[in-house]
């Protein structure tokens, strides 16, 4: 049994920490619990072997409650296949306090979740490199976390060149020396009286030294300290069984040929290979460090005082607060999250949202950080700094789904974690069989087309020769790391598609998903409509004013629309209410002055009463005119119309005359449509869920294309989350749109839930992808990119796959010199990458392209 201290947040009382032991004690393997919501924390006894902490966390976050957890993402340079990214999870896992471990060797870094009163950062690092790694250590200097990572990989480029620079210098001069003569080269057998053996020896021994160092050190690594086989262990037992053959033979211990350019070449061609796939997983993260440099280096602060900005000051970016007014003059970038406190700008917004249209700033409105000010001086007060700024928030959530993998590579790992054991015993097999039985063996594969690529077969060289070569390239030619990074290469270029056109998956297993989406639910108001009440239409009732003389043209003695609107904003220029902000907002578009009521008096649920420099005045519904005995049956048929379009429609009286009605609607989006036709042609059931009334619903339902049938109104908050549970009953697979907190217990409970970037923080983290802009189409986007990586990853995988199950058959047929199945190895890997890096050119504005037509 082990004994955990937690830290627990959110408790107000012993009910609190009753209900979490309760929760904690229900589970098999859990021992004596004790929770102190006084502290703030409490104290668990497991069974590891039984339930594991990552399920103590979920128990008491399941029970309301936030067990507090700190996430290290690290950093390491030389993982090279997934069984090393295996072994760092199982190396970190065993630390007491680590909630759960991700390690991801195509974007070269783990992700850590951890409880910081049990384990530290130290622990962690030393476990990585315990397992034979090497950790980006945070050494608490000036660099950031990108920048140390950055540096640490281009040091990790620099090494593998210098050594691909020092075997090529050394391994070419000894091809010539070994297989000159294959070619019509005039090579002597000695020089100054030393035999090419021994000259052999002496280019091969540097390269098997420095370039297999890290080899060898990585195969012991695994197979004594780790218990496991890794690539490193296939290469080292190619080129040393080559090498080790070679001195045998040169010492006559063993009859043969010398293999020493072999040995070199291998490990030349490998290195190459680590060298090219190092600089590919650069530029593959690429979008990352492009994200990360879009900030400002320094903020230029200023005070405020008596209305005036002075005391003006440059600061380095991490040195502003909170509350810090900020001047950021045309050119600059923003330097962090914030609200404009004076001046108005157009601001480029593009490297957050990907609209490239610049956004009209004015004071009140909110700007992000690393955005670029276009034309106007303006001032802002920091809101958010650091971590919390969009800008990092984004970095974050690309990095999250970059280390949360689709469940296809689930299939890769169990592959994986056996392959190399199966690799070896392979090649022994065959290097005995072709021992034993070489003419059985030759009589069978003589007659095939490719036969004598290998030193001419058993018929020409030994048996023993013969088995040797099969066996170094039986365990040279399979591939486990293409193998690997067949789905998180394709994952990391996807989520930075992705992220530059401001949609950002939470997830790899997320962006799989997205694919399977067979039915899209959108909530109306702030995700179909511009959430946002809009004055339309103003009609007056009555021909001539009657009792209103006093608001009609003189000329005409009629009411004007502008007459109408004019006289009911005048009374709700008092009202905070929705409805009563579009009519104020719609007269002063029409140039109309708007002066506050003497007096107001909220109807509650009817409307308002007022008294205006123009006279008593009644907005609102017919029930509020009838009960100031003003008839509103002449206008029945206009509210009637206006409702059938979705609209909400409000009686306008002036000093006990019906004037006329003003239809106030929250407009429909202009890519809405097109999203919801688009999504239908690909055979997409498409709903609407609200909680307007049916008619409402249906007006906007028929204005976008969403069928009758498909429309759910009337839905109370509590219950969208029911409804979303419901459409799913029969084994639909429903993506949830929405922006509010109402939305986010429906976003939770779809198969994906996806939140609008302009909508509440709780609707955002509650969902799974979320999107920058308020376009619908991005819905689309979002399918084309999941479709197009899961595209992606399924070549990497056919290929990675395919090249094994061609390749493991020719070398243990002794079809292929080691060399040759180094060179594949090498190319296998670059291959996968490189058809991932492809990708980064896809467009997400149409379906994936696949075999040269549009699906």
């Amino acid at each position: 049994m082990e004994r955990i201290r937690l830290d627990i947040r959110g408790m107000s009382c012993a009910n609190c920490s009753s209900t979490i032991t309760e929760a904690l004690t229900r589970l098999e393997g859990v021992g004596e619990v004790d929770v102190n919501f006084a502290t703030d924390a409490g104290t668990v006894e497991y069974d590891p072997e039984q339930v594991s902490l990552a399920e103590i966390y979920e128990a008491i976050e399941n029970s309301g409650y936030e067990p507090v957890a700190e996430t290290l993402n690290v950093g390491i340079t030389d993982m090279t296949c997934a069984n090393c990214s295996q072994t760092v999870e199982s190396a970190v896992s065993k630390l007491p306090g680590v909630v759960g471990v991700d390690a991801n060797f195509a974007t070269d870094e783990a992700r850590v979740r951890y409880n910081p009163a049990a384990v530290d950062r130290d622990a962690i690092y030393d476990a990585i490199e315990d397992a034979g790694y090497s950790p980006v250590r945070d050494t608490g200097g000036e660099e950031s976390e990108s920048e140390r990572r950055k540096n640490a990989r281009n040091a990790e480029v620099r090494r593998q060149l210098r050594l691909v620079l020092f075997g090529t210098a050394l391994s070419v001069p000894l091809a010539v020396l070994m297989m000159g003569d294959l070619v019509g080269l005039p090579v002597p057998e000695s020089f100054f009286g030393v035999g090419k053996g021994w000259i052999a020896l002496v280019l091969a021994t540097p390269v098997q030294v420095l370039l297999g160092k890290e080899f060898y050190e990585n195969s012991y690594t695994a197979l004594v300290r780790n218990r496991t086989a890794n690539m490193d262990v296939l290469i080292a037992l190619g080129s040393t069984t080559a090498y080790a053959y070679s001195i045998f033979v040169l010492l006559n211990l063993v009859a043969g040929g010398l293999y020493f350019e072999s040995a070199a070449l291998i490990l030349t061609f490998i290195t190459l290979g680590n060298y090219l796939e190092a600089r590919s997983k650069s530029q593959a993260g690429a979008a990352i460090e492009q994200l990360l440099e879009l900030e400002a280096d320094e903020a230029t602060v200023v005070s405020e005082k008596d209305g005036e900005f002075v005391n003006e000051r440059q600061v380095p970016l991490k040195e502003v607060q909170v509350g810090d007014v900020l001047k950021v003059r045309p050119g600059e970038k923003i330097p962090t999250d914030g609200e404009v406190l004076d001046g108005e700008s157009a601001v480029d917004e593009s490297m957050v949202t990907g609209e490239s249209v610049p956004v009209e700033k004015s004071p009140g409105d909110e700007v992000v950080g690393s955005t670029v000010n276009e034309n106007g001086l303006i001032y802002v007060r920091a809101t958010k700094v650091g971590s919390e700024t969009a800008i990092q928030q984004i970095v974050q959530m690309v990095r999250d789904a970059q280390s949360r993998q689709p469940e296809i590579q689930t299939l890769a790992d169990r592959i994986s974690a056996y392959f190399v054991p199966a690799v070896i015993a392979n090649a022994l097999l065959w290097g005995v069989v072709w021992y034993l039985f070489p003419e059985a063996l030759g009589g069978f594969v003589g007659s095939l087309p490719l036969w004598g690529l290998v030193a001419g077969g058993p018929g020409v060289v030994s048996a023993f020769e013969f088995s040797v070569i099969v066996f170094a390239s039986a365990v040279l030619i399979a591939c486990p790391c293409a193998l690997g990074l067949a789905t998180p290469a394709a994952t990391m270029v996807g989520t930075a598609i992705g992220a530059s056109n401001g949609i950002l998956f939470k997830g790899g297993d997320v962006l799989e998903r997205v694919r399977d989406v067979d039915t899209v639910v959108f909530d109306k108001t702030g995700t179909l409509t511009k959430g946002e009440m809009t004055l339309t239409d103003a009609r007056v009732v009555s021909p001539t004013t009657d009792g209103a003389g006093a608001v009609a043209d003189e000329e005409t003695d009629s009411l004007s629309e502008d007459d109408l609107v004019a006289v009911a904003a005048s009374a709700e220029a008092g009202s905070e209410h929705p409805i009563a902000e579009a009519v104020v907002e719609g007269a002063r578009d029409r140039g109309i002055d708007v002066s506050d009521p003497a007096a107001l008096q909220n109807v509650a649920g009817k409307g308002i009463r007022a008294r205006t420099d123009r006279g008593d005045v009644l907005v609102g519904k017919p029930d509020l005119l009838r009960e100031y005995d003003v008839d509103p049956s002449p206008a029945e048929e206009t509210l009637a119309e206006f409702e059938q379009q979705g609209k909400t429609a409000i009686m306008v009286a002036l000093d006990g005359h019906l004037l006329g009605v003003l239809g106030v609607a929250d407009e429909i989006k202009p890519s809405a449509t097109e999203a919801v036709t688009t999504l239908r042609e690909r055979g997409t059931r498409v709903m609407l869920v609200t909680g307007d009334n049916e008619r409402t619903a249906y007006a906007v339902a028929e204005e976008v294309g969403i069928d009758r049938e498909q429309v759910r109104a009337g839905v109370l908050p509590e219950d969208k989350a029911d409804t979303v549970e419901d459409i799913q009953a029969d084994g639909s697979r429903a993506m949830m749109v929405g922006d509010g907190v109402n939305d986010a217990p429906a976003l939770a409970a779809a198969y994906v839930g996806t939140a609008l970037g302009s909508g509440t923080d709780v609707a955002i983290e509650a969902a799974d992808v979320t999107l920058m802009r308020d376009d619908p189409m991005d819905v689309v986007r979002a399918m084309n990119v999941s479709e197009g990586t899961l595209a992606k990853i399924k070549q990497n995988l056919f290929w990675a796959l395919g090249y094994n199950t061609a390749m493991i058959p020719l070398a243990s047929l002794g079809l292929l010199q080691p060399v040759l199945a180094a060179v594949a190895m090498a190319f296998s890997s670059v291959s996968v990458l490189a058809n991932s890096l492809l990708f980064r050119r896809y467009d997400p504005e149409k379906r994936y392209r696949l075999f040269g037509r549009n699906r």
